[in-house]
C-alpha cells in the first residue's frame, strides 16, 4: 500500500503527493557519469600492459570494479534512495511527511493545528522553482521542510487546505491569519433556554430569590412546624425523659436538681444553683 493510504481517515484524500525538488539528483547523476566513465578508462588501460611481470591482468579488473561499486553505492545509490523515499503528502485533514531509507522520521500534522506557513527561496530557487516550507503548529517548534518542488504551488494548496478546514469545522483566525483555538462548549442547563451556557458564566448566575419572612424557606415552601419552647426536644427526635409536658409544670429530678422552687429560670440567663450553708 502506497505511502500515506494507510493512515488516512474515513474520508480523507490525498490532494498532493511529492518527492524533493529534482536538483537533489543532479550531484548523484554526475557522480555516476564520472565513475562509469573513469572506471571504463582504467579498465582499457590496464588491459593494454604488456610488460607488467603478471601473467593475468584479472587482480586489476577486480580491484577497478569494487571500488566503482562502492563508489556507486554511496555516491549515486543511497542519494536516490533517499530522494525516493522521502515524501510530502496534503490530504483534506493532514500534512503527512516521511524521510529515511533505515531509520525514518515522519510527521503528521492536522491542518486544524497549523498557525503560520512560512517559505524561504534562494536565488537558484527562484530559477528552477523550489524552496524550504516553514510550517508552523501546535508543536514545540516549527517544521521545515526543504527542497520542495513547485514552492508556490504547494504553498496555495496548502493555504486553500487550511482554509477549508476552517470553513468546515468553524474554526476562527484573527487578523493576522492565525488559528485562535475553539472555544469550550457550553454546559447544557435548562435554566439558559438559548443553548447552555459556559463554565466561565458561574459568576454571572442569578442569586435565586427566597422569601425572608417568618416561617419561610429558601424554596418558599413552608417552615415545619415545631415547638420551640425551653423543654421540648426538635422534630423528629422522641421525648426526653424528665419531661412532663408542653406547659413543662411537672420537671424532672435530672432537670431541676441545684434550681431554687425546683424549676429552671424563665429567662435564658444562667442561674447559680442553691448551696447548703455551713
Amino acid at each position: 500500500m502506497a505511502y500515506p493510504d494507510n493512515l488516512l481517515a474515513r474520508g480523507e484524500r490525498v490532494v498532493m503527493h511529492k518527492h524533493p525538488h529534482w536538483k537533489v539528483l543532479v550531484l548523484p547523476t554526475i557522480f555516476f557519469i564520472v565513475i562509469i566513465a573513469g572506471g571504463s578508462f582504467f579498465a582499457a588501460w590496464v588491459n593494454k600492459w604488456k610488460n607488467s611481470g603478471f601473467t593475468t591482468h584479472l587482480w586489476w579488473f577486480v580491484a577497478i570494479s569494487v571500488v566503482g561499486v562502492v563508489l556507486l553505492l554511496f555516491l549515486c545509490l543511497v542519494p536516490f534512495l533517499r530522494w525516493r523515499t522521502e515524501h510530502f503528502v496534503l490530504t483534506t485533514q493532514h500534512v503527512f511527511f516521511r524521510t529515511g531509507i533505515l531509520h525514518r522520521r515522519e510527521h503528521q500534522i492536522p491542518l486544524s493545528r497549523i498557525q503560520n506557513i512560512e517559505t524561504v527561496v534562494t536565488f537558484w530557487g527562484r530559477i528552477l522553482s523550489f524552496g524550504s516550507l516553514i510550517v508552523d503548529s501546535a508543536a514545540d517548534q516549527p517544521l521545515e521542510f526543504s527542497n520542495v518542488a513547485s514552492l508556490t504551488k504547494v504553498q496555495s494548496t496548502l493555504n486553500q487546505l487550511v482554509a477549508d478546514d476552517r470553513d468546515r469545522f468553524g474554526e476562527p483566525m484573527d487578523s493576522r491569519g492565525r488559528a485562535v483555538p475553539r472555544p469550550t462548549e457550553a454546559i447544557p442547563d435548562d435554566r439558559y433556554p438559548r443553548g447552555g451556557r459556559d463554565e466561565r458564566d458561574d459568576d454571572d448566575r442569578p442569586e435565586r430569590d427566597y422569601d425572608d419572612r417568618p416561617g419561610r424557606d429558601y424554596d418558599d415552601q413552608p417552615a415545619p412546624d415545631y415547638d420551640d419552647r425551653p423543654g421540648r426536644p426538635a422534630p423528629g427526635y422522641p421525648e426526653q425523659s424528665g419531661y412532663s409536658g408542653p406547659e413543662g409544670d411537672a420537671w424532672g429530678p435530672a432537670d431541676t436538681r441545684g434550681y431554687p422552687g425546683g424549676r429552671p429560670p424563665a429567662d435564658d440567663s444562667p442561674a447559680e444553683p442553691e448551696r447548703g450553708g455551713r
